[in-house]
């Protein structure tokens, strides 16, 4: 063989190699990105098995207030019925703003206030909450990763080629991005 052809081959085995790499990487953050929602979604369980006990225990003390509480048990029931982040997002959203105002509404009922087991159910609610809002933040930088790969040249090329897809953030919705303050003490 010639020089040529060892030079050709050469090349060859590079780009092989170099379309090799960008593959697995885009595997891996791939990867990331359904391991990070994963984080997220035993985060959402936890609070989806925290919302009935809640709304169980306040039921009786908020006879006025039976609307939002369908309100809750309904978001609670479509986020709980939801698979996967494109599903999900939007129900958690619902979820969160029907909970926003289920606290609202604690403010109205000082008796819920020195009740332990509410107490107790809502610490453990805001614990939930803000680990939600740190696996949001790790599944919202592996998806800006994911992406930015996904969209970047050359490794849009392969991407393209083999059926990468962008994944959606888990945004906060406008105006919620301060919880609701309950004081239950």
């Amino acid at each position: 063989m010639s020089t040529g052809a060892y030079i050709v081959i050469g090349i060859a085995v590079v780009l092989l190699l170099w379309g090799v790499a960008i593959y697995n990487g885009l595997v891996r953050v791939k990867n990331q990105v359904a391991n990070a929602w994963r984080q997220i979604d035993v985060q959402l369980k936890r609070r989806h098995d925290l919302i009935p006990n809640l709304v169980e225990v306040v039921k009786d003390y908020m006879s006025y207030e039976q609307e939002t509480l369908r309100q809750v048990i309904e978001a609670r029931n479509r986020a709980v019925a939801a698979t996967g982040p494109a599903a999900a997002i939007p129900a958690e959203t619902a979820l969160t703003g029907a909970l926003g105002r289920l606290f609202a509404v604690f403010e109205n009922y000082p008796q819920l206030k020195a009740n332990e087991t509410v107490s107790r159910l809502m610490e453990e609610l805001s614990t939930t909450e803000n680990k939600i809002a740190f696996a949001r933040q790790f599944y919202n930088d592996s998806v800006m990763e994911n992406n930015n790969r996904i969209e970047s040249f050359p490794s849009n090329l392969i991407a393209g080629g083999f059926g990468f897809k962008a994944a959606p953030y888990f945004e906060v919705p406008e105006g919620e991005t301060v919880p609701p303050k309950v004081d239950l003490r």
